[in-house]
């Protein structure tokens, strides 16, 4: 973790992702996002209101506009007109495109170059100041980082989830979600052979499936309609 360079790595975004639709990147982070919305918000109607059903005065006579109950939504402690309930904003994509997401996203990353190799990511002891001491060694200190390590390290963990703006997640929980949201990206080169292995096992099709062969049109004798 000293932050200087002691190799090189040669990658080619194309092998993780031929072409980046953007479409499917907004699907899927829109998904994401979706998907943390908690949905607990919730008003009363105007059933739903404590309060009395009686009339509040006659119909006719008083010079006032006519009222019904105290509940009703236009008037102060009623009910709302339009209220609110409890929701699920969550859905689900399809699992491949999601896969397909990731590799698009870290080929973007790539190509931006905004991904940084690293030898390890872990640590004997949980210490927060080696963490931040290498991120100011490689000028990230100020901006939001992803650690991408192959296997999740509770050392390390630990040692990075006290600095702001900083988040780590291991090879088989990155998504489109988490790879575009930072700044910088921290991963290494076990993390990235692993991705590419992803990328590879996806590409190849599966074993023992055929695809089925088309039917051929059956031709059928046109019938003949007999005349009287």
């Amino acid at each position: 973790m000293s932050g200087k360079q002691v190799g090189s790595y040669e990658i080619d975004p194309a092998e993780l992702a031929p072409r980046v639709s953007k479409q499917l990147l907004h699907d899927a982070v829109v998904m994401y996002q979706a998907n943390q919305r908690q949905g607990t918000q919730k008003t009363k109607t105007r059933g739903e209101v404590a309060g009395s059903t009686r009339k509040l005065y006659k119909q006719k006579g008083t010079g006032n506009a006519r009222a019904g109950a105290r509940r009703s939504g236009t008037r102060r402690g009623g009910g709302h007109i339009f209220a609110k309930n409890p929701r699920d904003f969550g859905w689900r994509m399809p699992r491949k495109a999601l896969q397909q997401a990731a590799r698009m996203a870290l080929a973007s990353r790539i190509v931006d170059d905004e991904v940084k190799l690293i030898d390890s990511l872990s640590l004997a002891a949980p210490k927060t100041s080696a963490v931040a001491g290498m991120l100011k060694k490689l000028g990230l200190g100020e901006k939001t980082v992803l650690f991408a390590p192959e296997k999740h390290d509770v050392n390390f963990w630990k040692s990075a989830r006290n600095i702001e703006g900083v988040s780590v997640s291991p090879v088989a929980e990155l998504n489109a979600w988490t790879i575009l949201r930072p700044r910088s990206i921290l991963m290494t080169t076990a993390a990235i052979d692993a991705f590419r292995a992803l990328a590879v096992a996806a590409k190849a099709p599966a074993d023992g499936v055929k695809k089925k062969a088309a039917k051929r049109p059956v031709a059928r004798a046109a019938k003949k309609k007999e005349t009287k």
